[in-house]
């Protein structure tokens, strides 16, 4: 009966851990954002390794696409290298407080 208890118990975290979802705070962005800014911030703005590459503005971009799209550089599903060591410095939190930030801008901020 005792290791019944111990898997259901075991069980229930697992659902939970499974089952917490990273909710972002733009406030806690604004301290994240220094290195987006310098491609991202820039109207025009293109990159040029490894290749010449338009960087997109970001501000007013949905939160979920952003999500998705750091975690896509950050596995190595998207092939910039520099968007890849970027993302691969940050966090699920990290991820998720960026999103929301540029998420709640207009196109026009920075």
């Amino acid at each position: 009966m005792k290791k019944l208890f111990a898997l259901l118990a075991l069980a229930s975290v697992a659902q939970l851990a499974v089952s917490a979802e990273v909710v972002g705070n733009a406030d806690n962005a604004k301290h994240k954002v220094a290195m987006c800014i310098g491609c991202h911030a820039i109207p025009g703005y293109k990159a040029t390794y490894p290749m010449v590459y338009s960087v997109p503005m970001i501000g007013g971009q949905n939160a979920k696409y952003l999500e998705d799209a750091l975690k896509a550089y950050r596995k190595g599903d998207r092939a910039n290298p520099s968007m890849r060591g970027i993302a691969g410095s940050l966090s699920d939190q990290d991820i998720a407080d960026l999103a929301a930030y540029y998420s709640k801008q207009t196109p026009a901020q920075k």
